[in-house]
């Protein structure tokens, strides 16, 4: 079964040492959940020409975490568009995804293209009535860019950022997150994707 939302998200530079700014009194944020920890591998498929990435699209199979499964990421505007399926549809990429890219892939094969292993330490800020307003991710990324081409070597990189996405909450909550991380030292990222960090000059060139 496919489920859909449209992902809202901010995202932040942030380095080794830096330490997430307490989060209370945020306009209409009554409480910061304890923080939970996850460990996620995801693997990410393209075509050999990064056919979905350069279209700004990310297909991944994902374990760990709440929400693991297969992903498609499609653009929304400003925000993207999230179809998952579960698990359990089985190892091969779900064909209710794979119609979604279909005219894009043209029949060209899909392989693994990044692994990310990322430690994800989730906050979730709610309002008086319990429900969830935003969801607060600090991320430590290790990414494995598989090699394009016979005779090439893995490259690994890693980095620190913090995500901010909506649940429930308004726009005007993500920019006071925002505001409140920057205060503490971060930097608005320009990163479009981890999967574009870790793509870097092979997506570039």
């Amino acid at each position: 079964m496919v489920t859909e939302q449209l992902e809202v998200e901010r995202k932040f530079d942030v380095d080794p040492q830096f330490v997430v700014p307490d989060l209370g009194g945020l306009p209409g944020v009554a409480a910061a959940a304890t923080p939970v920890t996850h460990d996620l591998v995801a693997v990410y498929l393209d075509t050999a020409e990064l056919r979905l990435a350069r279209s700004r699209i990310t297909l991944r199979r994902r374990t760990g975490g709440p929400d693991e499964g297969w992903h498609l990421k499609l653009p929304a505007g400003a925000a993207r568009r999230e179809l998952h399926v579960p698990l359990d549809s089985g190892d091969e990429v779900p064909a209710e995804l794979l119609a979604e890219v279909a005219g894009l892939l043209e029949g060209a094969e899909l392989a693994p293209v990044v692994t990310l292993r990322t430690r994800r330490v989730v906050t979730a800020l709610s309002d008086a009535a319990g429900r969830e307003l935003a969801e607060l991710a600090d991320d430590t990324v290790r990414a494995t860019r598989h090699p394009a081409l016979p005779g090439e070597a893995p490259e690994e990189r890693t980095w620190r950022e913090v995500e901010v996405e909506l649940v429930a909450g308004d726009d005007s909550l993500l920019t006071a997150v925002g505001e409140r991380l920057v205060g503490a030292g971060a930097q608005s990222s320009p990163r479009a994707s981890k999967l574009a960090t870790a793509l870097g000059s092979r997506l570039s060139g």
